[in-house]
């Protein structure tokens, strides 16, 4: 496996069109499409992840007729799966039969309730850990793998499992090798020995993106940002009170659950003080690890919960499995949909997976976190970009670069605001002015609708269910007088300077670092895209094929195609020297500007991580970019 290239498929842009692609993408040097879901989702669904008959291949995007001319194209196809939910709808056979209902869906018998993908009633938890279930939901997919149309699968949300490393032994024995699994990694935490290859890539994405960051200005970032909107609160503490907030309200259901099966005080402060998304304690089968019994001595738990979930007190075995099914949605809408909407001193630390108190990462850090990776599991996933991130590489980089301006940034604020007059909540003031540096020029509809998304998962001056549209419409224009304004200073110019050549530093080690490179579709040029649904735009094909068939022509790369070179170069390189990637991985030191490491003794990477760095070969090198900035040679 080369590279993988995900797309987005919807009924508009179903299998054939997705066949439209792949002489491009073969030309690129990706060996794998990674499709998002294809089973059989409800009517109009825009992304397959409310799945209604996994015993089909969706016909809206074409049918298996089409899904099979698709695999068979010319580039291997790793498929995103469902199995933790499906939607719970009449048009679902599995719900819409009373009997089947019960035996397919963690229904409570006593009440009718949907256990529910996070906070949405209308996807309901599916019961994997049943032997027939498995089977049924699956069936599928295991011929789909066991024909060779399908290489491997990337398993959505595998902690909302009652018990997900027996699911994923399940899928190894049925014969399907290749496994992926959409797991949030926790500050510290590692991924527990499944048999996987791996997770799609988040820890990649933070670690990349703090080595681009200065952390020499993150002194100066805080006292700004403290005096700026009068916030002193810690990002740990802004995000505890988050997690309770979401434990309380959007998870009011679960709780009640949860009491039927035990009464026990403080269970909102329990579940929301974990660390991590959940622990893995097997209590059919009496399990309790060493590390789960870490994480639950680090959270607020009651004597009387900790002795229930170490097992010490018999008759509680499923509510232990639905706590721990629990604090996963807990601690994601309450950090990533909730705090990271509230805490702005570099918004581009606020990513899915990430850690915004962690302003930077060492270079030898980094090379620590590619070696373990390396050791451990060797086809992990390196992404830098997906359809759940908040933004898009590009503006990430931009919004990065800041920290290289401290002083800049803190002046052209105070400029700014002086300016515009502001706006009463100085956070998300700040909100607008980080997105628009990252993110301009951006349309009108484009700028309202990102805000009126982030303003109401913030939940601090309106929210989804009983939104304050006065304060979101002030807000946006406040936002479309700023962006008139930012236009026309010269400080952005340099600035997205820096976070282009930020960019190509993260996208190069993407490329070169042990794992499995993941590019996002239309992401091998300049996106500034924002979260969901913004980065879901229709993408322009044909300009992203002509440029690269120019390039391929000699064409030198300008700002606009720097991307897609660097992305054709590397991937071409890999596939000429397969054992080099595949080979040892060797830290080189060339500072904390720069980071370069050698790949099976053969192909020498430098990355210039700091915006105003330079990027010098020792003798006997051969450079095949000749990038500012970048270096990836051979002897």
């Amino acid at each position: 496996m080369r590279a993988t290239y995900r797309l987005q498929l919807t009924p508009e842009f179903g299998f054939a069109q997705a066949r439209e692609l792949v002489p491009y993408l073969r030309e690129l040097g990706i060996s794998h499409l990674y499709l998002s879901p294809c089973l059989q989702a409800r009517e109009g669904s825009q992304h397959g992840y409310d799945v209604v008959d996994p015993r089909r291949i969706s016909e809206a995007l074409g049918g298996e007729e089409e899904f099979r001319k698709l695999a068979a194209a010319g580039l291997g196809v790793i498929l995103d799966i469902v199995p933790n939910h499906m939607a719970a709808v009449d048009e679902n056979p599995f719900w819409r039969d009373l009997d089947l209902r019960q035996m397919f869906f963690d229904v409570d018998l006593h009440t009718g309730f949907h256990r529910r993908f996070f906070d949405v009633g209308e996807l309901g938890g599916v019961k994997q850990e049943d032997w027939e279930v498995f089977w049924a939901t699956h069936a599928k997919v295991i011929e789909l793998v066991r024909e060779g149309v399908v290489d491997g699968v990337r398993v959505d949300h595998p902690d909302g499992l009652a018990n997900p490393a027996e699911y994923l032994e399940r899928l190894r024995e049925a014969g399907v090798e290749h496994v992926w699994v959409e797991k949030i990694l926790g500050a510290g935490e590692e991924l527990r020995p499944w048999p996987v290859e791996g997770t799609t890539g988040y820890e990649f994405l933070n670690d990349v993106l703090a080595l681009c960051v200065n952390a020499d200005a993150e002194a100066s970032f805080s006292s700004f940002y403290e005096e700026f909107t009068g916030d002193t609160r810690r990002l740990e503490d802004i995000a505890s009170l988050a997690k309770l907030e979401v434990a309380v309200n959007i998870f009011e259901p679960e709780l009640r659950r949860l009491h039927e099966d035990v009464e026990v005080e403080n269970l909102p402060l329990a579940l929301a003080s974990f660390h991590v998304y959940r622990t893995y304690i097997e209590p059919h089968a009496g399990v309790v690890h060493e590390t789960d019994r870490t994480e639950i001595g680090r959270a607020n738990v009651s004597e009387e919960l900790r002795r229930i979930l170490f097992l010490q007190e018999a008759g509680n075995d499923d509510f232990v499995v639905r706590f721990q099914q629990t604090t996963g949605p807990v601690m994601a809408k309450g950090v990533e949909d909730t705090a990271f909407y509230r805490y702005f001193r570099l918004a581009a630390l606020n990513e899915v997976g990430g850690d915004p108190a962690r302003f930077g990462l060492s270079v030898g850090d980094f090379h620590q976190a590619n070696a373990a990776r390396a050791s451990r599991f060797p086809l992990h996933m390196l992404t830098t970009y997906t359809h759940d991130t908040k933004r898009s590489p590009d503006v990430r980089s931009r919004i990065a670069a800041l920290s290289w301006f401290p002083e800049e940034w803190a002046e052209h604020v105070r400029a700014w605001h002086a300016e515009l007059g502001g706006l009463d909540d100085a956070r998300e003031e700040l909100l607008v002015y980080q997105t628009l540096v990252g993110a301009s020029p951006i349309e009108r509809e484009r700028l309202d609708s990102y805000l009126e998304k982030a303003l109401r998962e913030g939940k601090v001056n309106t929210n989804w269910l009983t939104p304050n549209t006065e304060h979101e419409r002030a807000v946006q224009e406040f936002a479309a007088r700023a962006a008139e304004l930012l236009a026309q200073d010269p400080f952005l110019d340099r600035v997205r300077s820096a976070g282009r050549k930020l960019a190509l530093a993260q996208l190069l080690l993407k490329l070169t670092s042990p794992g499995l490179p993941d590019l996002y579709r239309g992401d091998e040029l300049e996106d500034l895209s924002l979260v969901d649904p913004d980065n879901r735009r229709p993408v322009d094909w044909s300009a992203r094929h002509t440029a690269l068939r120019d390039l391929r022509a000699g064409v030198a790369p300008d700002e606009t195609t720097a991307k897609l070179y660097v992305t054709w170069k590397a991937l071409a390189l890999r596939g000429e020297r397969p054992s080099a990637f595949a080979g040892s991985y060797e830290p080189v030191d060339a500072g904390e500007a720069v980071c370069a490491f050698l790949r099976g003794g053969e192909v020498l990477v430098a990355a210039a991580v700091r915006p105003d760095a330079a990027v010098r070969l020792p003798q006997g090198w051969r450079d095949v970019l000749g990038c500012e900035g970048l270096a990836l040679a051979v002897r």
